[in-house]
């Protein structure tokens, strides 16, 4: 009779440890990126010292440098044999920043998601009262910074089953060239890529818009209904008709890996025409910033990319 009874009790104990476990695993839980974190990157990357760090510059130099450091101070490694995929823009020699994490699933891990930003800028333009400096801070300063801010959280959280690249892509403002070097690269590695994630122009709230950001190519997947059923919110992300209209889909990093893997690859941004009127100005600087804004947008996107990177089947498909 003891026996029996210790027999029950063990299997009690073990499926409640498996209700447990469920459980845990249904709750995601981590610390928020915050507003002060956010300031210290921005406040690096939008800096006169890297004089909007444009292609071939040493402050694109010191931008890859920080980020590098960044990556290396989580625990996110290289995915080659440097953070530095190496290309050819125009005749200059130029980079992209590559991290990675290595899926935890046996089988899952063979799965690719990518999350990028460029991080590159022009450099200088016209004269506003003795500044040439284009500091590129929503352009695209604010992108990296989401950028950098998860991959410090996935490397914290540690609970992605698929591998993750966490990318910031030089040569954007030359072409997209950097985005097209690695979306060629990893196609002749003949990667699984599942999915891509562009940060691009977050940092500043959208105009009058009952959602938070929108979505480039909004009606090629279902990635904003997915993102919004991910965050349990209806309206994080929607649909802006002059991305449409001005082809904001061709125009950033995601394409040359739509184009090479036709599979979901968008961005995401909350630059509307009508809420920022310093683009590829001097004027762009941190000081125009919605670093509050920011944070939100980017806490939102943790608990989106966890099930991005945890959900057994692949959920974002092409419509």
């Amino acid at each position: 009779m003891k026996r029996y009874i210790a027999v029950i009790l063990i299997s009690l104990l073990f499926v409640n440890c498996k209700q447990t476990t469920a459980a845990q695993e249904q709750t995601i839980t981590f610390d928020k990126v915050k507003v002060s974190e956010i300031d210290s990157i921005m406040s690096f990357l939008a800096s006169d010292e890297l004089a909007g760090r444009d292609t071939g510059s040493e402050g694109l130099e010191k931008a890859a440098n920080f980020i590098e450091e960044e990556f290396k101070k989580y625990g996110v490694a290289s995915y080659f044999e440097t953070y530095r995929d190496i290309f050819d823009a125009n005749g200059i020699k130029t980079y992209n920043v590559v991290g990675y994490l290595e899926g935890l699933d046996p089988t899952l891990t063979n799965e690719f998601v990518i999350v990028g930003a460029h991080f590159d800028h022009i450099g200088t333009s016209k004269d506003v009262d003795g500044d040439t400096i284009a500091n590129g801070a929503n352009d695209n300063a604010a992108g990296t910074t989401a950028v950098i801010s998860l991959a410090k959280k996935f490397s914290q959280l540690k609970n992605n089953k698929r591998s993750i690249l966490f990318v910031l892509f030089g040569a954007e403002e030359k072409g997209l060239l950097g985005s097209k070097h690695l979306a060629k690269t990893l196609k002749e590695k003949d990667i699984d890529l599942y999915m891509m994630l562009n940060f691009e122009m977050i940092g500043v709230p959208l105009n009058d818009k009952p959602y938070k950001a929108y979505i480039t190519g909004f009606e090629k997947s279902n990635m904003a209904a997915k993102i919004n059923a991910y965050s349990d919110q209806d309206k994080l992300i929607g649909f802006l008709s002059k991305a449409k209209e001005f082809q904001l889909f061709q125009r950033s990093d995601n394409y040359p890996f739509y184009s090479a893997f036709n599979v979901p690859c968008q961005t995401i941004s909350t630059f509307d025409f009508t809420n920022y009127k310093y683009y590829h100005h001097v004027d762009d600087e941190i000081s125009e910033m919605n670093f509050e804004f920011m944070a939100e947008l980017i806490n939102d996107c943790i608990p989106v990319l966890t099930k991005i990177v945890t959900t057994p089947g692949k959920e974002i498909r092409l419509n």
